[in-house]
């Protein structure tokens, strides 16, 4: 009787058993490295996507935030100054408030107004700002810009010609920068017969509305 020799045959068995599951496990964490890899990129994904959607959904609402605040600026109120002291027209948004005296309680200015968002703030107090102010004041316009030579002259003023939309031919001067140790301002002067027409914004908090609403629609009887 011949005898096979088992030993070898089971041992390669058991070496292609062990192959196959050192391979099988292999398999499996590549694949679970696969599955994993791909589930953090699809939760980094997802986190991207999110932030973008909530990126553009502030974006969007405080367009929307911004277009209210402007929207409800309509219809414009308007003032009518004396006939005395040039028929001032001005129209400002109707968001503001504003009082004017007129004739002399301002020291020179013979139209004194002052106007702000909300509740007018305190004329005689150093730290209130005023979106606008305008004045008619008893001086030449030759003698206001005199006022105002010395800030020029230190570089706290720059001056450049200025003409009302509305009133073209009548050419002034738009100065802008340190106007007091407190204050900057954006102000337009310009010639009013024998007076002078102020019209001006502190700060930059309503330099646009300034360009907006005030300066396009500024008009006066020369």
């Amino acid at each position: 009787m011949i005898k096979h020799n088992q030993d070898g045959a089971v041992s390669a068995v058991t070496v292609s058993l062990i192959l196959a599951v050192i391979l099988l496990i292999a398999a499996l964490g590549v694949a679970a490295w696969a599955i994993t890899g791909r589930q953090d990129y699809k939760d980094h994904s997802d986190r991207k996507v999110a932030a973008a959607v909530a990126v553009a959904k502030q974006k969007e609402s405080t367009a929307k935030d911004k277009q209210f605040a402007e929207d409800i600026k309509n219809p414009l109120k308007t003032y009518d100054g004396p006939e005395a002291y040039g028929s001032l027209k001005l129209s400002f948004p109707k968001t503001w408030s504003g009082y004017v005296s007129v004739a002399g309680s301002g020291g020179n200015a013979l139209v004194d107004g002052f106007f702000a968002p909300g509740v007018v703030p305190s004329a005689t107090d150093q730290n209130s700002v005023f979106a606008l102010r305008v004045q008619v004041v008893n001086t030449t316009y030759d003698q206001s810009l005199q006022s105002y030579a010395s800030q020029q002259q230190a570089g706290k003023l720059t001056a450049t010609a200025y003409a009302l939309p509305k009133l073209p031919k009548i050419v002034g001067v738009k100065l802008t920068g340190q106007i007091t140790e407190q204050k900057t301002v954006t102000m337009i002067v310009l010639p009013l017969r024998s007076q002078t027409l102020q019209i001006w914004t502190e700060g930059t908090q309503y330099l646009n509305d300034f360009n907006t609403y005030i300066l396009p629609n500024f008009s006066f009887s020369p």
